[in-house]
């Protein structure tokens, strides 16, 4: 990350030359491509130039018109071997054969500058027109809207009616935001980057598209590395590079665990795979008894032959372009199904590789059987035991216990005068819906009612309600005046178990779990190292 961040510091400017050979080429054939690139660079590094050299002999089919020409380009534009090899080679100078997978590349670097950042900017396009002698008449058209810029009209009207660019007029001629070598013509990424707040809006200029006029909307200086790392670590790993996170735990875990292959039950498990496996036809042997002894051990974790010829059939594939004779490609393949078994014993071992994770694993693992041990033994008991819920209830009816309550109205205002006005008319009697009706209009609520029944001292009675009926004298509390009727009084009853189930439910789980843990000191015994328990509270403590 800190590579690639870096790198997006800087842009280089580059030109390539390319030798296609595939990634699976013979020896022969990669070794033939590798001497015709060093004769190449050889012809270069004698001043042959560059261009020429990459129209005859590239082969980048581009490379005939632009003469190995790649532009302006930062960290990640490129395939990883590519990027590596051009920001390692210095400013003029060509770079040795680079391998991607692509071929071998020669790259020359032409020049080096600090990351320009983004820019975003709205534009205005007449087009090129492929008959040169209308070319007059877009230049003149150009000029005319400009004459129009200059004179205050708006930017974005003008975008809209006459640029050329479908897919941005729309929009007022915007781009959005683009960095250096995000668009197809370095002329007009120029001219973008150029202006400035102070001069926000370019002259007429001629890219290979057509005329432009380009106005800027905002710069963006490149992030730093904080606000950049999560975009870094989600490329890095699309990217070619974390091969080397892949690579470099192949190669530890190889060291680490030496495998020794079973040569016999290999070259039987290879000629059991037929050329029928390019096409994506063969199937694993019908009887694998053959191949079931241990092709290799990972520590004390046999690995079969058979194993191997099921993980060959899931990487089938239907092109023919793979590596040939079919021995060498299940070779190759074996290889990868190496690292594969590596790399998951490894994941399923880590307990064993890292105390510390074998602790939290340890806990983890205590914490899921307690809670499975707890849910059978309490929670889902002190749901479903009916019983043994009815027998806990009306053995402590004591707890289930309703104070006085009153069935009364509960009205609110934040107006006094609102508040003795329902005063009155609850003394009159009349209901809720009547008062509302009375005293709210469609634009205002002027009070609010509350009406049930409600235990003593609860938070929603005014503190002046006593356990008596009739109409309470108004009070104010905060920013709301009160005022509250009541209609019944209650008087303090035992609770039915259906009114406090949720309540009878958690004491019974807690009368559960405290005879659980009863019945388990009683079984097993626990005996305290005082002194080393004394040292651990000390050691806390400080």
């Amino acid at each position: 990350m800190e590579e690639a961040y870096q790198r997006y510091k800087k842009e280089i400017k580059a030109s390539h030359i390319l030798l296609m050979v595939d990634e699976n080429a013979t020896p022969e054939d990669t070794l033939k491509a590798y001497r015709q690139i060093q004769d190449i660079r050889k012809k270069a590094i004698a001043g042959e130039d560059f261009g020429k050299l990459a129209a005859l002999y590239s082969q980048d089919p581009s490379a005939k018109d632009n003469k190995g020409e790649l532009g302006w380009f930062s960290a990640f534009r490129m395939v990883y071997a590519f990027e590596s090899g051009a920001f390692k080679t210095k400013k003029g100078e060509i770079s040795n054969p680079i391998r991607t997978r692509f071929g071998y590349h020669l790259i020359k670097v032409e020049d080096v500058r600090d990351n320009r950042g983004e820019v975003s900017v709205e534009h205005i396009m007449i087009t090129k027109p492929s008959d040169a002698t209308q070319g007059t008449k877009a230049k003149s058209t150009i000029d005319d809207i400009y004459k129009k810029v200059q004179q205050g009209e708006n930017f974005e009207s003008l975008a809209q009616q006459y640029s050329e660019d479908k897919s941005s007029s729309s929009k007022g001629g915007s781009l959005g935001r683009f960095g250096s070598g995000d668009l197809s013509s370095e002329e007009f990424e120029d001219v973008a980057f150029s202006l400035t707040k102070e001069n926000p809006i370019s002259k007429p200029f001629e890219s290979q598209f057509g005329w432009h006029i380009v106005k800027l909307t905002d710069k963006y200086p490149l992030k730093t590395y904080d606000e950049m790392e999560s975009d870094l670590d989600a490329k890095i790993r699309k990217d070619d590079r974390s091969r080397l996170i892949t690579n470099s735990m192949n190669e530890k875990l190889r060291k680490k665990f030496a495998i020794k292959t079973n040569d016999k039950l290999f070259a039987a498990t290879s000629k059991a795979v037929t050329n029928d496996f390019y096409t994506g036809k063969w199937n694993v042997p019908t009887d694998t008894k053959p191949y079931d002894a241990p092709l290799f051990k990972v520590n004390d974790k046999a690995v079969t032959g058979t194993d191997f010829l099921k993980y060959l059939s899931t990487r089938q594939k239907g092109a023919e372009s793979e590596i040939k004779p079919i021995n060498k490609l299940v070779d190759k393949y074996y290889q990868t199904f190496i690292d594969d078994q590596l790399t998951a014993y490894y994941n399923d071992n880590l307990e064993g590789e890292f105390p510390e994770f074998a602790d939290v694993m340890e806990e983890y693992r205590d914490g899921l059987l307690l809670f499975d041990l707890m849910e059978k033994e309490i929670w889902e008991k002190s749901k479903t035991d009916t019983l043994g819920l009815d027998n806990f209830y009306k053995a402590n009816l004591k707890n289930y216990k309703w104070k006085n309550r009153v069935d009364a109205i509960v009205a609110s205002s934040t107006k006094e005068d609102i508040i003795k006005k329902t005063e009155k008319m609850l003394k009159q009697g009349k209901t809720p819906a009547e008062i509302k009706a009375k005293l709210n209009t469609k634009d205002k609520v002027e009070v609010m009612i509350n009406e049930g029944v409600f235990e003593e001292g609860a938070e929603v009675l005014p503190t002046n309600v006593k356990a008596a009926t009739g109409v309470t004298e108004p009070i104010k509390k905060g920013d709301y005046f009160f005022v509250a009727k009541v209609n019944k009084v209650i008087p303090e009853s035992t609770k039915t178990l259906e009114e406090c189930k949720g309540k009878a439910i958690n004491d019974y789980q807690q009368y559960l779990e405290q005879n659980w843990v009863s019945d388990l000191k009683k079984e097993f015994k626990i005996n305290v190292n005082k002194d080393v328990f004394e040292r651990v509270k000390a050691t806390i403590k400080s």
